[in-house]
């Protein structure tokens, strides 16, 4: 199982960069960084690159509706280019409040874009003179619908590889078999091992079926905070330091019938607590929607506890076919930090190489 870490800079990213460093040397794998509605992930990831040298590099995520498909190969080539072949390209669809909110364009179709654009950044990785025609992209862009000018062209610079990993964030039935037969990674959401083949195995196996095996086997890229400790206040502290997190996406990200974290908090088991976090987020009674997440999801989604209770849970996740863990250190000191991914090193045991 490898080690990755979401990129967190509440306090300083030039800071958090610099710890990455020491992250390195205890034996993270792997940097997720994110791009929601803040900073653009590819400025930071260029960055990080040209501060580490083992240390792996990943969006988590880029999303599919805000860069052309083109340029979304463009951009993973270079930054595999200027990581020396350390890049994944982590995509997924965001949400309609994010995409139509943020940046004004319509949330449409999001397993039949991913589809195109997967195949579109593969041909351009490969350096084939771009032409496609789907449904939702179609180059060169038809005469009919442009100056008529548009020919086909290939990627000038000959990248890395021609094939960088792609890791789909997909949590919907439909896009986790997408995600399973295409990419060579895939990353839920509110993972609890104990519930995911109920929850996302049918889909699994029917993307494994029709997965074409040189991809190789798919990479389960789960996260987790994590926080080792014997003392059951400080646990029970920390994990209520995650509360208005779970309740933001379980209650606020989207409206009702269109947030896809509630619904998916309902299919693991927990619809009753899911409606009662998102009336009260709604209803801007956000502190009472964080009391009200499930204790039960809070805890079993995190690896908070003692070094023997951890060790349980990783066995759960790795039994569940987990392969990446990604997990976000809590605590309060740099050192502290670089601790915690020793003693999950330690405790998951040598690093390994992701199955594709």
């Amino acid at each position: 199982m490898r080690i990755g870490m979401l990129l967190s800079y509440s306090g300083g990213f030039a800071e958090t960069v610099a710890e990455l460093a020491e992250y390195e040397k205890a034996g993270l794998d792997i940097v997720f960084v994110p791009e929601a509605y803040g900073f653009d992930a590819v400025s930071q990831l260029g960055f990080i690159a040209a501060r580490t040298e083992r240390l792996e590099i990943a969006s988590g995520i880029l999303q599919i509706y805000t860069r052309t498909p083109a340029l979304t190969a463009m951009t993973a080539a270079g930054l595999d280019y200027v990581s020396g072949g350390r890049f994944t390209l982590g995509i997924g669809a965001s949400g309609p409040q994010v995409i139509e909110g943020f940046h004004g364009l319509p949330y449409t179709d999001p397993l039949g874009r991913t589809r195109e654009l997967v195949e579109i950044c593969r041909k351009v990785w490969r350096r084939e003179r771009l032409e496609y025609q789907g449904r939702h992209y179609q180059i060169p862009l038809p005469a009919d619908r442009g100056s008529g000018s548009g020919k086909p062209l290939k990627l000038i610079n000959h990248p890395v590889r021609e094939r960088i990993p792609i890791v789909i964030a997909a949590i919907g039935p439909k896009n986790v078999a997408m995600a399973a037969e295409i990419a060579e990674g895939w990353q839920p959401f509110f993972y609890l091992p104990e519930r995911a083949a109920e929850v996302w195995g049918d889909s699994l196996a029917a993307g494994r079926a029709k997965r074409d095996q040189s991809l190789g086997e798919l990479d389960v890229v789960v996260a987790a905070s994590l926080a080792i400790t014997d003392d059951k206040d400080i646990a029970a502290e920390l994990l209520d330091a995650i509360r208005p997190m779970l309740a933001l996406y379980i209650g606020g990200m989207g409206a009702k019938g269109r947030n896809f974290y509630h619904d998916l908090a309902s299919r693991l088991g927990f619809e009753a607590q899911a409606n009662a976090v998102q009336d009260l987020y709604l209803a801007g009674k956000k502190d009472e929607a964080a009391a009200a997440v499930p204790d039960d999801l809070l805890r079993r989604s995190s690896l908070i506890g003692s070094a023997s209770y951890v060790r349980e849970r990783l066995e759960a996740l790795r039994a569940s076919g987990v392969t990446t863990l990604n997990v976000t250190p809590m605590a309060g000191s740099s050192a502290e930090r670089v601790r915690l991914i020793e003693q999950i090193r330690d405790l998951v045991g040598a690093g390994s190489s992701p199955p594709w």
